[in-house]
């Protein structure tokens, strides 16, 4: 029986350097492969045109390149693209293209579905469905990149598509290992931001990771109890934990911990939230991002007036704290932030863990 073919977009260099060697060639060959693979977006092996013959013709006995494929593609009245992609197993998954941010940033999914069910967020609606493996999160930035002509340029990566990023901690990081690979699109971390909810020992398993990208934590609230209702986590992993696990987060002189607030009119928006999260966040190097809520059919909250939001922002300011406040982008495709569901997919309804059990 055939050996199944080996997907290279799924190997780290090393790793398609070893797989080449069974075959025979050089470690060079290897690089070559994956120059084509990253640097140009190529997953033909006929159009390798720098490879022998013969290497190519044992490419495609023995290997493949896998490329998710797009089964809808929107533009928003703001420049804003979502691409919805069908995986290998036909389960959908969700990327969006923000330019000018200033830069060009990928949003991407590291997840089908999300086990995390936030109550503001239709992605947590579907539960969990599946992990996505390094090749299928990192294929994401090679078809966005490819379609865009952007593989020579520099863009941004937020890992705040659909799915909690430390949920999937070994394929994420994999993944970041294989977009940080100089052979390929060398993309240095700091233009990398992973996005957690909170869990807190992955967040520390983090910590001591050589390749380090930006973290931004979820924190949505000012109080424990406030949190507890609208982020299930939170019965978990406290407030005080999450924020206890940011200050033990080794950071660069001049880099912060960017904390998001999505802002839920009557919830978390009043002056005295401002007022306590200051407390909640004084020690650490934080910018905070106040996230308007993007309504959507399906989330019982409702959006902060302009007032409300721009007087939470004014007391975080004047106590000395950093602050933005986040325009939306491609509300009208559905594509901003909260907003990615891929409909007639679902995994099972998450339990909130008992203590003491892994994510």
């Amino acid at each position: 029986m055939a050996r199944p073919a080996i997907d290279l977009a799924a190997l780290e260099l090393h790793e398609l350097v070893s797989f080449v060697e069974s075959l025979g060639y050089r470690p060079f060959h290897a690089k070559q492969v994956y120059r084509w693979i990253w640097k140009r977006g190529v997953s033909d092996f006929a159009q390798m045109t720098d490879l022998s013959r013969e290497l190519r013709a044992a490419l495609v006995e023995s290997a493949t390149v896998s490329v998710a494929d797009v089964v809808a593609h929107d533009t928003s009245v703001d420049g804003t693209q979502k691409f919805v992609l069908r995986l290998a197993d036909g389960k959908h998954i969700e990327s969006v293209f923000i330019p000018d941010t200033p830069a060009q940033t990928f949003c991407v999914s590291t997840q089908v579905g999300c086990a995390m069910a936030c109550a503001f967020c239709l992605t947590g609606k579907m539960g969990l469905v599946r992990n996505l493996s390094a090749a299928e999160i990192t294929s994401q930035v090679r078809l966005l990149a490819g379609s865009l002509e952007l593989l020579d340029k520099s863009f941004n990566i937020v890992l705040m598509g659909m799915g909690e990023p430390l949920h999937n901690y070994d394929a994420t990081m994999k993944a970041l290992r294989m977009l940080n690979e100089k052979e390929g699109l060398a993309l240095h971390p700091k233009r990398i931001t992973l996005s957690t909810v909170g869990l807190v020992p992955m967040m520390d398993k983090l910590a001591q990771e050589p390749l380090m990208p930006n973290l931004a934590v979820s924190l949505h609230a000012a109080t424990e109890e406030t949190r507890a209702t609208i982020v299930p986590l939170n019965k978990k992993y406290s407030m005080q934990d999450v924020v206890d696990a940011c200050k033990r987060f080794p950071l660069k002189k001049r880099s912060r911990i960017m904390f998001e607030y999505v802002m839920l009119a009557g919830i978390n928006d009043s002056p005295q939230d401002a007022r306590r999260l200051v407390k909640v966040l004084a020690g650490v190097k934080a910018k905070v991002n106040l996230l308007p809520l993007n309504e959507a059919p399906g989330i019982p909250f409702e959006r902060p007036s302009d007032e409300s939001i721009n007087t939470f922002a004014k007391i975080l300011a004047d106590r000395g704290m950093a602050v933005s406040v986040r325009k939306s982008r491609g509300r009208d495709i559905r594509a901003a932030c909260g907003q990615l569901i891929v409909e007639g997919q679902s995994g099972r309804k998450p339990a909130v863990q008992k203590a003491g059990a892994e994510p």
